[in-house]
């Protein structure tokens, strides 16, 4: 990857859940749906539109682009709502049940750096609203997430540089859940590996007798 060429804001979220994911979608331009990424879609089609409106004395800025320089990064805020006194605060709509993922709150992490950057005010805290149960969940901006997401974009972007994809995820259930599995192929990736480790040790030559 070009170093002048920005991060999305997505590729942090889908290195986060797999870095395989992310070479996929990021380096490959590949993506396939299934019936989470569908769901995910349609929650999203109602923020994908650009809007202002206030409630209770909160500006909310809908579809709201952001960036950051410092870091290289780029994307699209679901919402963005600006508090009184000016703080803003993103908003990411999920469209799953409320529960607690360290890449959404990765994704959420980053919009608030990006926003600390663009209006110069410190961003304390995020929010995931969760569709399916209609529920906020606050993710607080803590020193450590802040961290961990620094450190996450230095490593989407060693990892889109070389072009390389990575091996895939070794956890079963998170395979099954995505919806990349039909051209990331992780059995059969694993099946081949097995097998390679398999003939190497049957035709590695004997060690001589004393």
């Amino acid at each position: 990857m070009d170093e002048t060429l920005p991060i999305p804001l997505s590729a942090l979220q889908h290195y986060s859940y797999c870095p395989r994911q992310c070479a996929l979608i990021h380096q490959e331009q590949m993506f396939t749906d299934n019936v989470f990424t569908l769901r995910g879609r349609r929650v999203h089609e109602r923020v994908d539109e650009p809007d202002t409106r206030h409630e209770a004395g909160v500006r909310i800025e809908q579809a709201l682009t952001l960036f950051s320089d410092r870091l290289g990064l780029t994307g699209k805020a679901d919402i963005v709502e600006f508090l009184p006194d000016g703080t803003p605060r993103p908003v990411e709509y999920k469209h799953g049940p409320r529960r607690q993922r360290e890449h959404d709150d990765v994704q959420v992490a980053a919009q608030a750096l990006c926003l600390e950057e663009m209006t110069g005010k410190e961003v304390p805290e995020g929010v995931i609203y969760h569709h399916g149960s209609r529920r906020r969940r606050v993710v607080p901006i803590t020193p450590e997430l802040r961290i961990k997401t620094e450190r996450l974009i230095h490593e989407v972007r060693a990892l889109l540089g070389p072009g390389k994809l990575p091996p895939p995820a070794s956890e079963p259930e998170r395979c099954r859940g995505c919806s990349m599995i039909e051209i990331c192929q992780p059995e059969m990736l694993k099946s081949a590996a097995e097998i390679d480790r398999l003939a190497q040790t049957l035709f590695e030559p004997e060690e001589d007798l004393p």
